[in-house]
């Protein structure tokens, strides 16, 4: 099923498809809500617990599901994550009551947690050393262009036809997904060292890999304080109509999309020097961001500029976590790489939160400043983490 002489960038490909795929399903249920709402009659909150507990699965899974799983080749891993997938969203698409279908959305956040964990490090191993984070930034592209273009049309789907229409539509991503990885991704991979409880230990008795969990936590979630909030910040601050906006959304993805491949490229060769310049960088857009938040094209400015830097951390993020468990605990790659996709998604829970905090008491124009002071806690930390590598170098 395979062709050995396949070049990495296939393998990658393969990877990006999956993560588009799964991308697409994470925010789904956003779009088709008002639909599950009557179909089920169930209360908005009650219809959130789609969002909610899917995020609480790929925070809680990761880890959990990656330390039960390092003797499996990661191939087979890989074809057995999207397996898991289709099965969750075949569930949810024909779930005879809202119970079945938090199952079947359980199920697929389980899986999500698995693969962006697994995928990171594949996408790693498959190319040389000077590449690794251009690498994890083309799987991490996946999931960009699916908040651009599947969620959207998967929306538009479950609007035309039903809402079940678009968890379908999901399950033939996953198949597509599945093929690409049984074709295109290399048998021989180096297989993970077996893990257990104790390695979660092994990772938190490691000051440098909690440092960069929590740097990862900040320096993600640093977005999200404005960024749940964009569609009214766009619309009731900086006076842009609803057409305007579903078309700003999309071009701040491309922003997004672009942000992820030069983060890729600048990570490459000194990741944590690059990091520290993206903070800096995603700091300033979010105070132009705030500076420009009651103008019109300025304030549209400063938004698709914090497009550009939001995802830009993410590739040396993860790479630097690779290198430190490589180097620290190397047999615990898998398991710390999984936390720090955790990390991902607890930085999306901080973020948000302190920017619905701030939204629900009539301070939507301080969410840019709950962003920045994420992101000077993270250049702190970024900085002790330099002079603690640099002190044991002398």
């Amino acid at each position: 099923m395979q062709n050995k002489k396949l070049s990495p960038a296939w393998t990658l490909a393969a990877l990006a498809i999956s993560a588009f795929a799964i991308g697409s399903a994470e925010f789904i249920s956003v779009g088709i809500m008002p639909l599950i709402i009557k179909s089920f009659n169930v209360t908005i909150a009650q219809a959130g617990l789609t969002v909610s507990l899917y995020a609480m699965g790929v925070m809680l899974g990761a880890p959990i599901l990656t330390s039960l799983t390092t003797r499996f080749n990661r191939k087979t891993l890989l074809i057995a994550i999207m397996i898991s997938f289709i099965l969750g969203n075949t569930i949810a698409a024909l779930a005879p009551t809202f119970v079945m279908l938090l199952i079947g959305r359980i199920i697929s956040a389980l899986a999500h947690g698995l693969f962006m964990t697994i995928a990171s490090v594949v996408a790693a191993d498959v190319v040389a050393p000077n590449k690794r984070a251009s690498a994890i930034s083309v799987m991490f592209t996946g999931l960009t262009v699916a908040t651009v273009t599947g969620v959207p049309l998967g929306t538009y789907i479950g609007q035309i036809l039903n809402w079940r229409s678009s968890f379908i539509f999901l399950i033939l991503l996953g198949l597509i997904g599945m093929i690409g990885s049984l074709i295109l991704v290399p048998n021989n991979l180096p297989k993970a060292q077996p893990s257990n409880a104790k390695g979660f230990l092994r990772i938190l008795n490691q000051p440098k890999l909690l440092l960069i969990i929590l740097i990862t936590a900040l320096g993600y979630g640093a977005t999200y304080p404005v960024y749940t909030y964009i569609s009214s910040i766009l619309k009731n601050q900086m006076g842009w109509s609803d057409g305007a906006i579903v078309i700003i959304l999309v071009v701040y993805g491309l922003a997004v999309a672009i942000g992820n491949t030069l983060g890729g490229r600048l990570a490459n060769v000194k990741p944590l020097n690059a990091l520290l310049k993206m903070f800096i960088g995603l700091g300033a857009a979010l105070f132009l961001v705030w500076i420009s938040l009651n103008t019109h094209y300025f304030g549209l400015i400063a938004v698709l500029l914090m497009g550009l830097f939001a995802f830009m951390n993410v590739p040396g993020l993860q790479l630097y976590m690779l290198q430190l468990a490589e180097e620290l605990t190397p047999s615990e790659v898998n398991l710390a790489s999984s936390l720090n996709i955790s990390a991902f998604n607890i930085g999306i829970i901080i973020g948000s939160t302190v920017g619905g905090f701030a939204a629900s008491n009539d301070m939507i124009a301080m969410t840019p400043w709950m962003g920045i002071a994420m992101l000077v806690i993270g250049i702190l930390l970024i900085f002790y983490l330099m002079r603690s590598v640099a002190a044991e170098k002398q």
